[in-house]
C-alpha cells in the first residue's frame, strides 16, 4: 500500500522508480520511468543491474503484520521478510559496484512497548528501548539487519511507522467495515492510545528521507496528535455516517478469541512523539485526525 502510493509519488517528482519484485516473470514497463527487477530473499539473489543503477534504495518489503493469524509459522514468516530483506540488500550493497546516496527503510512503532500509564505523559521516542515481545524483537532485527549500511559510508534512515490512514486499504479498511452495517465498533475499553499518520504525509517523510541529506537515524513516522481508539472510532463515524451509527464495545475476550495474540496489538496503548522529525523541519499536511479523516472521505468520495 505505501509503496504504490509513493512509486506515484515518485513518478510524478520525475524520479526513475525499479520494483524489487519477487515475481518470476516481470512485466518490463510500467510508464517510461518505471521498470521492474527481481530479487528473492530466501536465495538471497537480486538483480544486479538495479543495485548499479540506483541512486537510493527504500526497504518496505515485509509480510502483514495483521494479514492473518499469528501461527509459529506466520511469525516467521512477518520476521524473515524484514530481515532477510534487509540482510540480502547490505550483502548486495557489499558485493555490487554502486552508487547508492542513502537507504530508506520502514521500521514500526511496534518497536515500541504498551505505554505504561494511560493516558501517557511521556509519549516514546526514538531513543526509547525496543519491547522484548514479538513486534519489538522483529522491529529490532528488522532496523539491525540494516545498520551496516552506515560503516558502508552511506545515509541510513529508518521510519518507525504508525497505523498508516489510506482508502487504499491497510487498518482504516478494518476500521470501517462495522460502519457499513451502522455500528461503531470501539475495542475493548476504547482507552488505548492509536499513533497514526496519512498515508499522504508518510509519503513525503519518505520523499524527505531521500532529498534532505540532514535526516539520518531513526524517526517516528507519526502525526502529531495521537487519539484514544474511541475517539477515532466515533469521527470516524461521525464523518462517514453523520449521526446515523451505534457505538458497539467489542470485549477484550472476544478479541483475544477472533485474533489470538495478534489481540494484544489491537488492544495495546501506543503513544508516540513525532518532535524529532517535527523539529527537522518536516511539516504535517494533517496533523489531526479531524484532518485526516475529512481528507479520506473527499478523496475517497471521488
Amino acid at each position: 500500500m505505501i509503496g504504490r502510493a509513493l512509486t506515484e509519488a515518485l513518478l510524478e517528482r520525475n524520479y526513475k522508480v525499479i520494483i524489487l519484485s519477487r515475481e518470476r516473470v516481470i512485466q518490463q514497463t510500467g510508464t517510461g520511468n518505471l521498470s521492474y527487477a527481481q530479487w528473492d530473499i530466501d536465495s538471497q539473489q537480486v538483480d544486479k543491474a538495479a543495485i548499479e543503477n540506483a541512486d537510493y534504495i527504500i526497504h518496505l518489503a515485509g509480510a502483514g503484520i495483521a494479514d492473518k493469524r499469528w501461527s509459529k509459522k506466520r511469525k516467521r514468516e512477518i520476521a524473515n521478510s524484514r530481515v532477510k530483506g534487509g540482510e540480502l540488500l547490505v550483502k548486495a550493497l557489499g558485493e555490487i559496484p554502486n552508487k547508492i546516496k542513502a537507504v530508506v527503510s520502514a521500521s514500526a512503532i511496534g518497536w515500541y512497548g504498551a505505554d505504561p500509564v494511560i493516558p501517557n505523559p511521556n509519549p516514546f521516542r526514538e531513543d526509547d528501548p525496543a519491547d522484548t515481545a514479538f513486534l519489538g524483537e522483529t522491529c529490532k532485527r528488522w532496523e539491525e539487519s540494516l545498520a551496516p549500511v552506515t560503516q558502508m559510508g552511506k545515509r541510513l534512515v529508518k521510519l518507525r511507522t504508525g497505523i498508516v490512514l489510506s482508502n487504499q486499504g491497510g487498518a482504516l479498511k478494518e476500521f470501517k467495515s462495522p460502519l457499513r452495517f451502522g455500528f461503531a465498533a470501539i475495542l475493548g475499553n476504547g482507552k488505548q492510545v492509536i499513533s497514526w499518520i496519512h498515508i499522504d504525509d508518510l509519503v513525503r517523510m519518505y520523499i524527505s528521507a531521500i532529498e534532505d541529506q540532514q535526516l539520518n537515524g531513526t524517526y517516528n513516522a507519526v502525526a502529531p496528535a495521537p487519539v484514544s481508539n474511541k475517539k477515532f472510532t466515533f469521527l470516524l463515524a461521525r464523518i462517514n455516517k453523520g449521526q446515523f451509527f451505534i457505538p458497539v464495545h467489542v470485549p477484550s475476550f472476544i478479541l483475544k478469541i477472533v485474533l489470538g495474540e495478534m489481540s494484544i496489538e489491537v488492544l495495546k496503548s501506543a503513544t508516540v512523539s513525532c518532535d524529532k522529525i517535527h523539529y527537522s523541519g518536516f511539516v504535517f499536511l494533517f496533523p489531526s485526525i479531524e484532518a485526516a479523516f475529512e481528507n479520506l472521505k473527499k478523496t475517497d468520495d471521488h
